[in-house]
């Protein structure tokens, strides 16, 4: 079964939350109990709450099982078991108790929202979204199931249906902290940052020892570039939250901003380490690594993020960086023909696998993928030309006169590196240091090619430049 994360180590952390809120309130089931059943009911229940806010869910579930019979089998504790099953990562479970309750009690919204939760987990939106509209058509101001379908339009980026949810449920609750964070969100989509400023400072004041407020907070400092501001709220968020993956992830791309390179990269690392599963962490601490001259550190972090995303073609392209760098051909043309795989319309990936697939055997091998690669390339192109001469393996000459004459920079640029590399493996060490040279004094920086022809250049020890 795949399971949704959201990189807190919870799986739906908002379920603990009102696990743990349901607890502080008695159940007053046992009208006329005498007071040493109420006693031992209120330690069990302290202990299930304790078990909860530690996220052992087992030890929960075992302590209900020690409840006096009669009190294990009313309404309130089975939803209450049910909510801990979801909360543990165990839908099914909790999706059979829900519904025997719904067998004999049809309108018990209770009941309902543990089955839409069950839903969330094993990723079934429309049973998901039904459930909620069947509370809804119980009880039109149940805040829960009204923020739960905003939210549903705010993932979908439907802003209005989102604030229509998010206002009925803080019409019914004014002080809910979900709707008022809820709805600050959709303010900053909307560019209203002052409207979302005043949700978010009203969500805090009501609700201090909550982390998710001052990283919603966070994230409108930041996008506003008021950097200090975002760091001191996630820096909050953090202590209230620490191992918050997507808290940690925001607070190191804000810490990037201000240059505090070093601290971001422990703050990914931390994220990592919160949730190994989500890519958004590997694409930055990789970046980090690769830039302090980390570069197995880097690679194992790109391998991890093509592991996750190979839809992610950059990964790719980070990768066989890296693999050239170290002179691994075999390994570095693979990674070029995975990102050319997923972006068949870049070709400068098509002339990287077949440079690193002629340095790793015989000049000839990539003449089949690049008489492919041809066939898909327009004609009238300088592409196209220094694709057809490295399948050909002549017609230089004409090649180089038409990059001469190419006009964009950028393409000038990285078109001399090809043909600098073009000679390169030919065996023309003259042509290609002169042709490196010129792909460098058009200063094309940040290309892909402009960044491996600083490293040839670097290891040849020619055109170095003074910092």
């Amino acid at each position: 079964m795949k399971v949704k994360s959201n990189g807190s180590g919870l799986i739906y952390p908002f379920l603990l939350f009102i696990l743990l809120i349901s607890l502080t309130f008695p159940l007053a089931i046992f009208s006329g109990e005498n007071e040493l059943d109420t006693n031992l009911i209120n330690s069990i229940w302290d202990e299930v709450a304790d078990r909860l806010s530690r996220r052992e869910y087992s030890a929960a579930l075992a302590l209900c099982d020690t409840l006096p019979p009669e009190y294990a089998r009313s309404t309130q504790v089975r939803i209450m078991r049910a909510s801990i099953y979801n909360a543990a990562g165990r839908p099914v479970e909790a999706r059979r108790i829900a519904e025997s309750i719904i067998s004999t009690e049809r309108n018990n919204t209770e009941a309902l929202m543990i089955l839409a939760d069950a839903a969330l987990l094993e990723n079934r939106d429309r049973d998901r979204r039904q459930f909620l509209d069947r509370v809804i058509s119980i009880d039109p101001n149940h805040a829960r199931a009204l923020n739960d379908l905003a939210n549903i339009n705010l993932r979908n980026q439907n802003l209005r249906n989102a604030a229509t949810y998010f206002d009925r449920a803080l019409a019914a609750e004014p002080n809910n902290g979900e709707a008022l964070v809820g709805r600050a969100s959709v303010h900053r989509y909307n560019r209203e940052p002052r409207n979302a400023e005043r949700l978010l400072n009203q969500a805090i004041s009501l609700y201090p020892n909550w982390a998710r407020p001052f990283a919603e907070r966070g994230r409108l400092y930041k996008g506003a570039g008021l950097y200090a501001d975002a760091i001191e709220d996630f820096s909050e968020a953090l202590r209230l939250d620490p191992e918050n993956y997507w808290v940690l992830v925001d607070y190191g791309q804000t810490l990037m901003e201000v240059n505090q390179r070093q601290e971001a990269l422990d703050l990914f690392n931390r994220a990592i380490k919160a949730d190994s599963n989500i890519f958004m962490a590997y694409v930055y601490s990789a970046a980090l690594k690769d830039e302090f001259g980390d570069y197995a550190g880097a690679e194992q972090d790109y391998l991890q993020l093509t592991r996750l995303r190979p839809d992610y073609y950059f990964g790719f392209e980070a990768l066989g960086v890296i693999r050239m760098r170290n002179k691994q051909w075999a390994l570095a043309r693979d990674a070029f023909l995975e990102a050319y795989k997923q972006a068949p319309r870049e070709y400068s990936y098509a002339l990287l696998a077949a440079i690193n697939w002629m340095r790793a055997g015989r000049q000839t091998d990539p003449r089949q993928f690049l008489a492919q690669v041809l066939r898909a390339t327009p004609r009238d192109t300088v592409e196209h030309a220094m694709l057809r001469l490295f399948h050909d393996l002549n017609g230089d000459e004409n090649v180089a006169i038409l990059v001469e004459n190419e006009r964009n920079i950028l393409k000038k640029s990285q078109m001399l590196f090809y043909l600098a590399s073009y000679y390169d493996i030919r065996g023309s060490r003259t042509l290609s240091d002169r042709f490196y040279l010129l792909s460098q004094e058009l200063d094309a920086v940040g290309s892909l090619e402009w960044q491996l022809n600083e490293i040839v250049l670097k290891e040849r020890g020619i055109g170095l430049r003074i910092e």
